[in-house]
């Protein structure tokens, strides 16, 4: 379906000049029209309620304790027995600097500091199918990679049962990113910071767990909730081909060999006010190298693969209290074995074995789910390899955030409640230690701070 979505990116989403005209117009039918909407949030019509009642602050991706159940029982609760059409749509505009311009422009048709962009406009079809079986399925245009692809998609099969003793939740979730089907904000897929700028430089390297397969790979995942505290949920995932890949604008890292099982444990306590939540995760992948075919195009490598072992712990805290003031914490811990019998017999690191270690810590104030501060901090070390990491071999990275939000809507007395939603965001990030460096990372004078960034955002929903 998406096959010819590059060419249609550009004629109807080459910039941002045409959306703000789309989305004030969107608004405006939305005030005086709202029986007529269609590009609204889709759950918040299925639910008829606020988005805060899922999302705290608001505004997504975290979850309440009434989100994640929502989403455990797959998208399918609603009010009322009117039909609304599953479709909502997302924009992102953002501006970047840096402390210091960087080398060479982050993207074509950018400058190397103080840029603006349309970051992500994205489509949305959500919602119930069935009284059992519901949808989340994105579809995303970026200015800066100037393509509209899939984004994360997951369609889920759940059932509820109880016994004069227990209560418990089951489904299965056919999903394109391995942590998509978790509830908790804990995991990869779905910790803080929920957007960031894509302009600036990234982290050298970190687990495979953390992005490495999104949206190259579908997985098939079957979970439960016992009591509304253990949470069990297993599955695999294998990857899609390069051609498939390439007709949905989605990048191809390399052919997964076999199956790569995911595996994820948790328990919650429910406390008068809040909740405390303690677990783990598995995620193991072997995957092969890529090169280029005689076209140019993206291909897999025939030969051995690589061998990455996720295992990880995480914790999270909700304090609730009705909704005036809400604080919550999150905490991930992963640790990655690395066996790189392809990469190393093609000469591409120092070692057969290495490791990573990642760690993303962050809490959060809300005031009425309007007003909000965040304070994160991430680190990621590992192994020094002279060959897989430029400059000092090393791909320690520690970086703190700091983020200050106004979500002015989402709340039941909001305007037009619950069918429009933005969020205005403003975010610093600074490093301590960049590529295992202070100073001179680059080889060329460039520090750690140079790479501190200033990202300010709007993000809607409607």
């Amino acid at each position: 379906m998406l096959s010819r979505c590059n060419a249609f990116s550009k004629r109807v989403l080459s910039c941002s000049v045409i959306f703000i005209p789309v989305l004030f117009c969107v608004i405006v039918c939305t005030y005086f029209f709202p029986d007529k909407a269609l590009a609204v949030p889709a759950f918040a019509r299925q639910t008829h309620q606020a988005c805060a009642a899922c999302h705290i602050g608001g505004f997504g991706p975290q979850l309440t304790p009434y989100g994640r159940q929502f989403k455990l029982l797959g998208y399918t609760l609603k009010a009322g027995s009117d039909t609304k059409v599953p479709l909502a749509l997302m924009l992102v505009e953002s501006y970047t600097h840096t402390s210091k311009a960087q080398t060479a422009p982050p993207a074509n048709g950018f400058n190397t500091n103080n840029n603006t962009q349309l970051q992500q406009a994205s489509v949305f079809v959500a919602g119930r199918i069935s009284d059992h079986m519901g949808m989340l399925a994105q579809a995303t245009y970026q200015q800066s990679s100037g393509l509209f692809g899939w984004d994360n998609s997951d369609l889920r099969y759940a059932r509820s049962l109880s016994t004069a003793n227990h209560t418990a939740i089951w489904g299965v979730s056919l999903n394109n990113n391995p942590s998509l089907s978790d509830v908790f904000n804990t995991s990869p897929a779905w910790q803080f910071p929920y957007t960031s700028s894509n302009l600036t430089p990234a982290a050298p390297a970190v687990p495979i767990l953390m992005g490495g397969l999104a949206q190259q790979a579908v997985g098939l995942d079957a979970y439960t909730q016992i009591d509304s505290a253990l949470y069990v949920e297993g599955g695999v995932y294998r990857t899609l081909s390069p051609a498939f890949l390439r007709d949905v604008n989605a990048s191809y890292g390399g052919r997964v060999a076999g199956v790569a099982p995911y595996a994820r444990l948790a328990y919650t306590w429910n406390l008068e006010n809040g909740n405390l939540e303690l677990g783990g995760l598995a995620f193991n992948a072997r995957r092969g190298l890529t090169g280029a075919s005689s076209a140019g195009q993206t291909v897999a490598v025939a030969g051995p693969s690589d061998s990455f072992r996720d295992m990880g712990v995480d914790a999270s805290y909700q304090f609730l209290n009705g909704g005036d003031h809400i604080v919550t914490a999150s905490a991930l811990y992963l640790h990655e074995r690395e066996r790189l019998d392809a990469t190393y017999a093609s000469g591409g690191s120092s070692h057969l074995h290495d490791s990573l270690h990642a760690v993303n810590l962050d809490a959060s104030y809300w005031y009425q789910n309007t007003w909000g501060a965040t304070f994160g901090a991430s680190s990621s070390d590992g192994s020094n390899d002279v060959i897989r990491y430029s400059n000092n071999g090393s791909p320690n990275t520690d970086s703190r955030m700091v983020e200050l939000d106004w979500n002015p809507f989402g709340k039941a007395n909001s305007w037009v409640a619950p069918f429009v939603n933005m969020r205005l965001g403003l975010q610093y990030t600074w490093y301590t230690k960049f590529a295992g460096l202070v100073h001179n990372i680059d080889g060329a004078g460039r520090n750690a701070a140079d790479n501190d960034t200033l990202y300010l955002y709007l993000w809607m929903a409607i």
